[in-house]
């Protein structure tokens, strides 16, 4: 059993909280499993019987009666009335509840919503109302993006805990597979963590990782945002991968693909396409924050995937860059350890060539903060040329402020210090104890 010890304790913490437990993130990326195997698992070790608890498959034809909210409604408020203890009821698939509407309004007939309906009842109304019930303790999953949209999140504000998962982090990924932790940290790069691909081979993971982009989350957002053809959010989402971890805007996204593709995507059409990618948790951004005047600044983002072996399958695995991915992983990683991470940027003013003062922009990979542990962070994957070095330092030097400085090489090596008292370090001593 491939073990996911950060996400149980956010399940065991959250229990019996009141609020319905919603967990989303990526699909394929384990919210069900956890549920269903580890949490129930960890439930009946501390004594709740297992006629306490109940799972229910949304997706699965013996439950398609329950489709409906308000049958759904009625049969967990059913099975929980057998006695005055607690309930643990986990709904699987809750985004296969229809929306109806109001049967108030159709004479007690069950009528299915249209998309500007204002009277209607969704799976929304039976999350919310049964997670008031006094014994009930409430989790919900859901797998496409009508689940994951933050439009959903935002209804249940305040109302709801939220546990967001993804695929496997490194720490859970070499905590499973074990090995030589360099070598099983170049295959993560490359292949990633998501839990049905890692119990493959190599040639399965590829296709498997392929067929992901194609049948699921494609579909998942063409069908949910209504849109006609997939072709520019194909060839988006290829842009954004080549792009993985450099400066980027709509602007710039909308000039590369006119020279791909010869035809228009227009600044508007390209920010909303990404917001499509977000709501499925397939790609978070990073933004540029000004370490001096201590705020975020302009438009352009990184964007960074939440599996580098997704990223990759975009580029039909064709590694052009280990620093790329090496970046991805750890912009994950430290989002996984809690941290909240920005684009490190400055201005300084400098003598040119000629001796004429001028305004340089200074970047540093990542700003890393975690309650009052602060780190600027610098990715490589080989300082062997004194000029990659000398680049790779250079925003270090010209910060002059007291906060860590950290560059991750790409190599099996110890934490030290070079002579500016900057710390060295190899990415696996990073991942896996650095951070934590």
């Amino acid at each position: 059993m491939i073990q996911r010890n950060r996400y149980l304790e956010q399940l065991i913490r959250a229990k019996d909280n009141g609020l319905a437990k919603v967990v989303t993130g990526i699909r394929r990326c384990g919210k069900s499993y956890l549920l269903s195997e580890i949490y129930k698992k960890y439930l009946l070790k501390t004594g709740i019987k297992e006629s306490h608890i109940l799972y229910l498959g949304l997706d699965e034809d013996i439950n398609a009666f329950l489709r409906n909210p308000l049958e759904l409604g009625k049969y967990v408020r059913n099975f929980a009335s057998q006695t005055e203890e607690n309930y643990y009821i986990f709904l699987d698939e809750i985004q296969m509840v229809y929306t109806i509407v109001n049967p108030v309004l159709t004479g007690g007939k069950i009528v299915l919503a249209k998309k500007d309906d204002l009277e209607t009842v969704s799976f929304v109304d039976v999350v919310l109302g049964l997670s008031r019930e006094r014994n009930i303790d409430l989790y919900v999953t859901g797998s496409n993006s009508k689940m994951l949209s933050k439009d959903i999140l935002t209804q249940f504000r305040d109302k709801a805990t939220n546990i967001n998962i993804g695929p496997l982090s490194f720490e859970e990924y070499f905590g499973y597979v074990g090995g030589y932790s360099f070598e099983v940290l170049q295959e993560y790069m490359q292949y990633g963590g998501m839990p049905l691909a890692v119990l493959k081979d190599k040639e399965e993971k590829r296709q498997y990782l392929i067929d992901l982009f194609e049948t699921t989350y494609f579909r998942d957002i063409i069908e949910h945002n209504c849109l006609k053809k997939s072709e520019s959010l194909d060839e988006l989402c290829n842009i954004i991968s080549h792009g993985s971890g450099q400066l980027l805007n709509a602007e710039r996204i909308s000039r590369t693909y006119l020279s791909k593709k010869h035809e228009s995507l227009d600044p508007e059409t390209i920010n909303k396409y990404i917001g499509y990618f977000q709501d499925a948790f397939i790609i978070r951004e990073a933004k540029r924050y000004d370490i001096r005047g201590r705020k975020e600044i302009g438009a352009a983002r990184k964007y960074y995937f939440s599996d580098t072996g997704l990223r990759n399958s975009r580029l039909n695995f064709a590694f052009e860059d280990d620093g790329q991915m090496l970046e991805n992983v750890i912009y994950n990683e430290l989002i996984y350890n809690g941290y909240t991470v920005n684009i490190g940027t400055f201005d300084t003013v400098e003598d040119n060539e000629f001796g004429i003062s001028v305004r340089k922009s200074n970047e540093i990979d990542f700003y890393a903060q975690k309650g009052n542990r602060k780190y600027y962070i610098q990715v490589s994957d080989n300082i062997q040329k004194e000029e990659t070095k000398a680049r790779e330092l250079r925003p270090f030097m010209m910060a002059r402020d007291n906060i860590s400085k950290v560059l991750v090489l790409n190599k099996p090596i110890d934490e030290g210090v070079d002579e500016h008292g900057f710390i060295i370090i190899g990415a696996v001593d990073f991942l896996l104890r650095f951070i934590k």
